[in-house]
């Protein structure tokens, strides 16, 4: 995990927060959390879930922790009424009972210990809130980067060690359900979303692993320049073009949620 480097809200956004946010939305119907309800975005990153809530989920209240200063500048800048701070997701800055609903997008996978994080989204509910969160299916569902690592690893096999589809284990139905579980959670379901990923053409596919955040940018960052072409050329051959140069793959998330012991307090309590 050394290339991984999380801080740049803006390289971040034109890598994978443009396709989260519309994740995000798929995931927030499925919640179907009525409105009035106070929201916890854990691993906010630059705000895209909480920006979704906001626009759809008409909350009481929301507040993003990000572990990113970075991330939690960018979120601030564009995410308003929504308060943000830098938190741990292992040590939540919130007291016991205080919200409706703790989420987290593209996040959990990155916290050194799941299990206690997950476990301090059941801590901060109240009776019957609901807990949920997506991670991206690296190990196959998320198109655009499987091309980059399959292309990596063929070029460099040292490059296999950073794929993420090996790293995280717990991007999958069955880890994500033993989580929620193992943490106290109830009526524990698991699914799929399925988005679209749409490039103009090669180069708007390209550009984002420039960036430098995440494990696939930060990879190319460190290649020499010849080696980062040769690379480049090798996924221009690679992934799969229209006739007009647009470049149309899926991305796949994995999503799970729960609920709380108990019984739903009275809205606006």
């Amino acid at each position: 995990m050394g290339h991984e480097i999380w801080a740049d809200g803006a390289a971040y956004e034109a890598y994978v927060g443009r396709w989260s946010r519309t994740v995000a939305a798929e995931f927030l119907r499925w919640l179907d959390v009525p409105p009035g309800r106070r929201w916890l975005d854990v691993g906010c990153g630059t705000g895209a879930l909480t920006a979704m809530v906001l626009a759809g989920a008409a909350p009481a209240h929301v507040a993003g922790v990000d572990r990113s200063e970075g991330f939690v500048r960018h979120a601030r800048a564009g995410t308003a009424p929504a308060s943000f701070q830098v938190g741990d997701a292992r040590a939540l800055p919130l007291p016991d009972g205080s919200v409706d609903v703790v989420v987290s997008g593209l996040a959990l996978n990155f916290v050194p210990d799941p299990a206690r994080a997950v476990a301090e989204f059941a801590r901060v509910l109240r009776p019957a809130g609901v807990a949920a969160a997506y991670v991206w299916d690296y190990a196959g569902g998320m198109a655009m980067m499987r091309h980059f690592w399959d292309v990596a690893a063929e070029l460099d096999p040292a490059a296999a060690a950073l794929d993420e589809g090996r790293r995280f284990p717990v991007c999958a139905p069955e880890p994500l359900r033993t989580l929620w579980v193992d943490a106290g959670l109830r009526t524990v379901s698991v699914r799929a979303v399925e988005v679209p990923t749409v490039f103009a053409d090669f180069a708007d596919f390209w550009t984002p692993f420039l960036g430098g955040q995440g494990a696939a940018p930060g990879y190319v960052r460190s290649l020499a320049e010849a080696d980062r072409a040769a690379l480049r050329d090798r996924l221009a051959d690679r992934v799969p073009a229209e006739p007009d140069g647009s470049i149309r793959l899926t991305a796949r998330a994995w999503a799970v949620r729960g609920t709380a012991a108990g019984s739903a307090p009275a809205q606006g309590s």
